[in-house]
């Protein structure tokens, strides 16, 4: 009876003599406050660009104004990439700290379950005594109820263990999931910062050009913009690559837009500028193949090279299959989106939907598009899928803030208004004043 409440007692001991988890050395602490430091000047930099561009905007149209504006965007540009840098670099000290954390928590789960097992051992060999023969042991009845009493300490230690064994266990747990958005948020970061490094190409080229067009000179640059009024001939012939359908002229493609704008209220342009953003219109559906549906692991289709992380196995693995099923579609040859980094890949189409949430969009894709199994590759049922996330997302509010807002919640969900993302919905306003500019020339 003594040597099981030892055990118990020394179990306990353990249990509270392991260092208290997550205790930062001054050295981290100095650097994340250091780390975040840097961010906030960065944002402050970006946002003293953002009102420039603001200004420059609204003033006559002129040579020098624009080439001022595209070195205005080039230079807000280069800072969101140090912002991305800054906030990669600070999420994967998060990353590893719970790593360490789940780690530590982990290995202290199988110390305590061990210490408990030999507790258990002995509460057995303990409960096999029956009463009779711990009155015959003792010595006199006051030293059998005094065994005894020792006997409901001991129960009540062991349901306390318990209880503390399944706190660790929701520690654990909360632990790895924080880990799993911190590894998602990261791949985000990723993605924001390639549309910045995209956005620098795409400004150097275009002063590039218009310097060289116009040498210069003024009234070369006034002629040159008129001349871009008149293309509207050339902006109907214009194709959307869209995937898994012959290439579409514009006008088609904006038919499809206008169809879902009725339905969800969305301006066309967003809906086209969200799917510019996603997929470069249907260019781009994916690099990679599921090979595994056990672990979610795949390869790049061009590169062959191995990803872990191509698809969550436990969310999105099921709503793909059924969905390939469905479709006719062979799963281990159908594209799907890489993963960038930490976190998951796994989207789909030129909307880029991953499998279950496209699962959500079903039956309200089926109502609009009359497809049994919408088909996340068709141009069509691309277009309203994106409308019906963005109208969902607040965009139907038609004011550039509430489409901005939308367009960063169909890109980071919960994480939309963290300031690393914010290059995202810039780039995705840019592609709407461009797309509407054109729908403007159609008459549409």
């Amino acid at each position: 009876m003594h040597v099981r409440a030892v055990f118990v007692w020394l179990f306990l001991l353990t249990l509270f003599s392991i260092p208290f988890l997550g205790q930062a050395q001054v050295t981290d602490v100095e650097q994340r406050a250091a780390l975040q430091a840097q961010l906030d000047q960065i944002e402050r930099d970006i946002a003293n660009n953002s009102g420039l561009l603001s200004v420059l905007k609204q003033q006559r149209t002129s040579l020098e104004r624009d080439i001022s504006i595209l070195d205005t965007k080039i230079k807000k540009a280069q800072l969101q990439i140090k912002q991305t840098d800054l906030t990669i670099k600070k999420l994967q000290g998060n990353i590893s700290e719970k790593k360490t954390s789940i780690a530590a928590i982990d290995s202290k789960r199988r110390r305590e379950e061990a210490s408990l097992a030999q507790i258990l051992r002995k509460t057995r060999e303990i409960d096999d005594v029956s009463l009779s023969a711990v009155l015959l042991s003792s010595g006199s009845l006051t030293d059998a109820f005094q065994q005894i009493d020792e006997f409901n300490t001991v129960e009540d230690a062991l349901r306390g263990s318990f209880r503390e064994m399944e706190e660790i266990r929701e520690e654990l747990s909360g632990h790895k999931k924080e880990l799993e958005e911190k590894e998602e948020e990261t791949q985000q970061v990723r993605k924001a910062q390639v549309i910045a490094k995209q956005a620098i190409q795409r400004d150097e080229a275009e002063k590039k050009q218009i310097l060289s067009s116009t040498k210069g000179n003024e009234k070369t640059y006034q002629q040159l913009i008129s001349d871009k009024q008149r293309q509207a001939a050339a902006i109907r012939a214009a194709l959307f690559g869209l995937r898994d359908s012959t290439a579409i002229p514009f006008g088609t493609a904006f038919e499809f837009a206008k169809e879902a704008s009725r339905t969800t209220g969305v301006r066309p342009a967003v809906i086209l500028a969200v799917l510019t953003q996603e997929s470069d219109l249907g260019q781009n559906v994916g690099s990679c193949f599921v090979t595994n549906l056990d672990t979610g692991s795949g390869v790049g289709k061009n590169t062959g090279r191995a990803f872990t992380t191509v698809m969550k196995p436990s969310r999105d693995i099921q709503p793909f299959l059924e969905i390939t099923a469905a479709l006719g579609r062979d799963w281990p040859t159908t594209p799907v989106s890489c993963p960038q980094g930490s976190g998951y890949g796994g989207a789909m189409g030129p909307s880029q939907f991953i499998p279950s949430t496209w699962m959500l969009y079903k039956d309200r894709l089926t109502n609009a598009t009359g497809e049994s199994m919408p088909d996340p590759w068709n141009a069509r049922t691309a277009i309203f899928a994106t409308a019906l996330l963005m109208k969902d997302n607040g965009a139907g509010g038609g004011t550039p803030a509430l489409e901005r807002r939308a367009a960063l919640k169909y890109f980071a969900g919960s994480n939309w208004n963290k300031p690393a993302n914010a290059v995202y919905g810039d780039s995705v306003m840019e592609h709407v004043a461009r797309i509407q500019s054109e729908i403007d020339i159609l008459g549409g």
